[in-house]
């Protein structure tokens, strides 16, 4: 890499904050299979790779609550995905965003499950008549916040990888736009030069 700054402060970022090959080749639970993350390909943006990473990461990052970075990166090689990008994107859930991701959750697995107060106060009154109401009205919250979270993992992994598609499409066409106009540039000053 050379010290050459980037036009664009993402790429900056994303430099600074992606785990380095030799990196992730150092960590003792990925040496077993550390060659394999060592592939270029897996470490090049390029416009299949960039999409299938933000995808991964997502999916992890809403469908296991602990270790989705690890989850992202092992998704990602079969995937041919660009393993730094696909761990990096988990962080969307963290310890902090965390409670309201579970909030989110639950009212996704409400909405998509129809579950509402009246029906489970109804089935908690049906099926414990006293001491067991509180479990019971635990598992159902737990059941329907995960469904949520997999509702959310599938739902944003599919919006993700669009989003990026069409982001890394516009962002290729303007730096083509650009170099175009460059060439033109030069080429009127060329013709400029021997007219006169």
């Amino acid at each position: 890499m050379t010290g050459k700054p980037s036009k664009t402060f993402l790429a900056d970022w994303l430099r600074k904050h992606m785990p380095t090959r030799e990196a992730m080749a150092r960590n003792k639970y990925l040496a077993p299979i550390a060659h394999r993350f060592l592939t270029p390909e897996l470490w090049r943006f390029t416009r299949r790779s960039v999409p299938r990473g933000v995808a991964l990461g997502l999916f992890a990052a809403f469908i296991v609550p602990v270790g989705q970075i690890f989850l992202a990166a092992f998704l990602a090689l079969p995937a041919r995905a660009n393993v730094p990008l696909s761990a990096l994107v988990t962080f969307v859930t963290n310890p902090f965003t965390l409670p309201f991701w579970l909030l989110v959750a639950n009212k996704v697995g409400r909405f998509v499950l129809k579950v509402d107060a009246v029906t489970v106060g109804f089935a908690n009154d049906e099926l414990a008549s006293g001491r067991w109401a509180f479990a019971i009205d635990a598992f159902q919250v737990a059941g329907v916040t995960a469904f949520g979270f997999v509702v959310l993992s599938v739902f944003s992994a599919a919006l993700g990888y669009l989003l990026s598609s069409v982001v890394w499409r516009m962002m290729v066409a303007r730096r083509r736009a650009r170099r175009l106009r460059q060439m033109e540039l030069r080429l009127d000053r060329r013709l400029g030069t021997r007219e006169g």
